[in-house]
């Protein structure tokens, strides 16, 4: 199986978001919280490696973002390696190619196959395991049954696989809702389109890139547009409001909610 990328003492899935928010939150956790609580820590001692296997990481952004989300992650501390297809992982390190990298701390975030839930439809599957969908998010030779979310291979506009994200989800879930109250039979129905409406990924400490069409925005800005939209989707007025006042507090002050204990 294909392993995009991953990461000793860190990961990312395919350079993707999630493996560059790890990535670096596991270098402001060694350099804020472990580095005061333990004085013995060096910060040589730490080491961080991002490892993918694209030419660059955030593949789905417009490519200045990813080169400004790649330098932002290198002043950080944490090491991004390109063009490097992971081959092995073990106990003790990572394989990428010839080169090895020693490791007991290893984190994967290049995606996994979905539920083998799905085998029991017998319908055709990708490479992960999702089923391959109608236009109208069914399975051949049954027009009433749905698979929505990271378990469908459902294609975009572009003709690309849509990604297994949350935004994706909700709008297959809605767009099948609707056409269970409506009953509309198969000859009825729309084509499932996915609306974009934009990409963030978090790095770090008022670090962030952003793209919402032709907007293109990094760094405390683009941070900011993380943190609202994140707020915004809380449920109840009083979880926004609660979340935002611990966010603002442990930005000004740098002060965690929880110490590192040996």
């Amino acid at each position: 199986m294909r392993r995009p990328d991953s990461c000793a003492l860190n990961p990312p899935r395919r350079g993707g978001p999630l493996g560059v928010k790890l990535a670096g939150a596991l270098a402001e956790i060694g350099r804020k919280a472990m580095g005061p609580d333990d004085p013995h820590l060096r910060r040589e001692d730490l080491s961080i490696i991002l490892v993918d296997a694209g030419p660059r990481i955030l593949p789905g952004f417009d490519r200045t973002l990813s080169v400004k989300a790649a330098d932002a992650l290198t002043h950080m501390g944490v090491t991004v390696k390109l063009n490097s297809l992971v081959t092995a992982v073990t106990p003790d390190g990572v394989q990428i190619g010839a080169g090895w990298i020693p490791s007991t701390q290893i984190a994967w975030a290049a995606g996994n196959r979905a539920s083998p839930l799905l085998d029991t439809l017998s319908a055709p599957q990708d490479s992960a395991g999702r089923v391959i969908v109608h236009p109208d998010l069914t399975i051949p030779d049954d027009p009433w049954i749905f698979v929505i979310g990271d378990a469908a291979h459902c294609l975009g506009r572009n003709g690309s696989p849509l990604p297994g994200v949350a935004p994706v989800a909700i709008q297959q879930g809605r767009y099948v809702a609707d056409l269970i109250n409506q009953k509309l039979t198969p000859e009825q129905r729309p084509a499932f389109a996915y609306a974009d409406r934009g990409m963030l990924a978090t790095i770090g400490r008022a670090k962030a890139v952003a793209q919402f069409g032709p907007i293109r925005a990094s760094g405390v800005l683009a941070w900011v547009f993380w943190c609202v939209v994140h707020i915004f989707f809380l449920i109840g007025f009083r979880n926004r409001v609660r979340v935002m006042s611990e966010w603002v507090w442990y930005y000004l002050t740098f002060k965690p909610g929880a110490r590192v204990l040996y």
